[in-house]
Formats: structure tokens, C-alpha cells, sequence
């Protein structure tokens, strides 16, 4: 069994684990958590900002998402989930735990009076695109980032 609950600062160890483990992860991530604290309390001073965690009941935390909630005025004033940072643990990876986060963002979403849950995801994650088809979401969009 999975719950899905607000992180706490006691899980920043757990979830920098969870983001460096994959091939993307491993090389950017750094395992001092004293930069992901502090990120994590300025995190905790948005009111529309929100690390979520699903912890097993032997109290594994297994996956994480982070999700931020956006009003705006495109497409008829439509408030919006956005979705970041979503991970499973890889030795639990295709056991149907990423369905069960999808529901709970779904339900949070709504839940915050979004009517659009989006996310973005690196382009060579193959896998993670077939996963979010197979739930749903629509490739709909290009992405770009810049470094400021």
C-alpha cells in the first residue's frame, strides 16, 4: 500500500536519493542536502507549491512529484497543475505505483480548481513518455529552457 502526503524535511535525504536515481539524476544531483533544505523551506513558504511523497507502509518513501498550482487567463482563465520532478524508485518501477501518483495528482488538482494537470520531461526519457501516454497525457507542446 502507497500514501501520498505533503513531504516534510525529514524526507529531503529520501527524495535527493529518489532524483538521482536514474541516468539523468546521477550527474546532477548532489548528495550534501543542505542546498535541497533550504530550497525545500522556500518550497514551504509558496502557498501553491507542494512536494508530495508516497511512502510505503513499512515507511519507505518510494516516489515523489512536485506539483505547483498556476492561475491564468489563456484558454478561458484556466487554473493549472504543473507537474515537475516525478520519480518512482527504480527496483519498483513498472509495479503501478506511477499510476497511483498519477491518480493523486489528478485528485489534487481538481481538488485546487485546476482543470489542466501538465507536466514537462527530458526528451530521452523514453520510457517516462510512454508511462504518461499510457495515462492520459498528450504530447502537445515543445518545451525550451535558458539558463539565467
Amino acid at each position: 500500500m502507497i500514501r501520498f502526503r505533503a513531504a516534510t524535511s525529514d524526507d529531503i535525504g529520501d527524495i535527493v536519493a529518489l532524483l538521482a536515481d536514474d541516468v539523468l539524476g546521477r550527474g546532477r544531483e548532489d548528495p550534501d542536502t543542505a542546498v535541497y533544505q533550504r530550497a525545500f523551506a522556500t518550497m514551504q513558504s509558496e502557498a501553491y507549491n507542494h512536494l508530495i511523497v508516497g511512502q510505503q507502509d513499512r515507511g519507505r518513501v518510494v516516489a515523489t512529484y512536485q506539483i505547483t498550482f498556476i492561475s491564468g487567463l489563456s484558454l478561458r482563465a484556466t487554473r493549472r497543475a504543473q507537474i515537475e520532478s516525478v520519480r518512482v524508485a527504480s527496483d519498483l518501477r513498472g509495479t503501478g505505483i506511477g499510476g497511483l501518483m498519477v491518480e493523486d495528482m489528478r485528485t489534487r488538482a481538481r481538488a485546487a480548481g485546476c482543470t489542466l494537470l501538465q507536466l514537462t520531461m527530458n526528451i530521452t526519457r523514453d520510457d517516462a513518455r510512454r508511462f504518461y501516454v499510457a495515462h492520459g497525457f498528450a504530447p502537445s507542446h515543445t518545451g525550451f529552457k535558458m539558463t539565467v
